[in-house]
């Protein structure tokens, strides 16, 4: 019997409740971050593979960061490197769709197998605790001012924060291509570069910064989020009248050229991931917000995101 129809039919028991999830001990997975350690991406690639070792649905999994362009760099390596390959995944978003805008790389994220969007999450505004400015509306005053004195620090170019950056200054009525903002290739870079008084607001998913908030090192000042997050005691840009709302999802993709078998077996192995302790467990650190989304309705989903972000782009002089 082929290994991929063997998972195959493992998943198949095991979605009925006759085999445990111990019968899946099989793949060893490689799992492409297309980011440098210590940020989102980061993160997220290794509490899913943590929850497949931990719930036995993988034998071993192994890690290759490479950060750059908004992603689009291990999108390139993932692309050329891993093809037909049944136990290769790489985690991406709707930043690295930003990137491909913006970047136009050499390959194309149809190239690869969509398998499956895992999580949501939204961004946090945060200034350095040395900050003269103490909320939004002062930034929001200073960017009337003077657009370029206000220098906004994130993700690569096209990322959520910085596309939100670019919304915000469109809802309060200054030119969105004025704005200055600064890419960092990873979180690690950007939160170094906040704490340092480098930039005057950043922008990450709330987890990338919830200990620097708890701290007292950075002060959060907005959520892009429709209603306040749950636990979290921060305004919403729409509460201080600013009406910007934008998620950054997150979810993994399969090699290129693999079987519509091999995908199923794939998505299974990825979906019984996330119903395991471990994955729980990291959804709970993380604040992440479950956005479960497999096969052929994820494929949709990123063709439409990716038709949204564009226009939005193009709008605010990004593109």
């Amino acid at each position: 019997m082929r290994r991929d129809t063997f998972l195959k039919s493992l998943a198949a028991l095991a979605a009925t409740g006759a085999l445990p999830l111990s019968a899946w001990a099989a793949a060893n997975v490689k799992m492409m971050i297309p980011a440098n350690p210590g940020g989102g991406w980061d993160t997220t690639g290794r509490a899913l593979g943590k929850a497949l070792t931990d719930g036995k649905l993988a034998d071993t999994v192994t890690y290759d960061n490479k950060g750059g362009a908004a992603g689009a760099l291990g999108l390139a390596q993932f692309v050329n490197g891993s093809k037909g390959d049944p136990n290769a995944m790489m985690i991406m978003g709707a930043v690295m769709l930003g990137g491909i805008i913006t970047g136009k790389p050499p390959v194309s994220l149809s190239q690869a197998t969509p398998i499956a969007r895992i999580t949501s999450e939204y961004n946090v505004f945060v200034l350095p605790a040395s900050s003269p400015l103490k909320t939004m509306k002062d930034v929001v005053e200073q960017l009337k001012k003077d657009p370029g004195s206000v220098k906004w620090g994130g993700g690569s170019r096209g990322s959520t924060e910085h596309i939100a950056a670019a919304m915000i200054a469109q809802k309060v009525g200054v030119d969105p291509s004025k704005i200055n903002y600064v890419a960092f290739r990873g979180g690690g870079e950007a939160t170094a570069a906040i704490l340092g008084g480098n930039v005057t607001v950043g922008g990450s998913g709330f987890s990338e910064f919830a200990e620097y908030i708890n701290a007292g090192k950075m002060r959060a000042i907005a959520v892009t989020s429709a209603q306040r997050l749950p636990g979290i005691n921060v305004p919403t840009l729409k509460e201080q009248g600013i009406d910007v709302e934008i998620g950054n999802w997150r979810g993994v993709y399969g090699a290129p050229g693999i079987t519509a078998e091999q995908r199923k077996a794939l998505t299974d192995m990825v979906l019984a991931a996330l119903k395991t302790p471990s994955w729980a467990d990291a959804m709970k650190k993380n604040d992440w917000t479950p956005a479960v989304l497999s096969g052929d309705a994820f494929a949709k989903f990123v063709d439409d995101e990716f038709a949204s972000l564009r226009a939005t782009m193009v709008k605010s002089g990004m593109v």
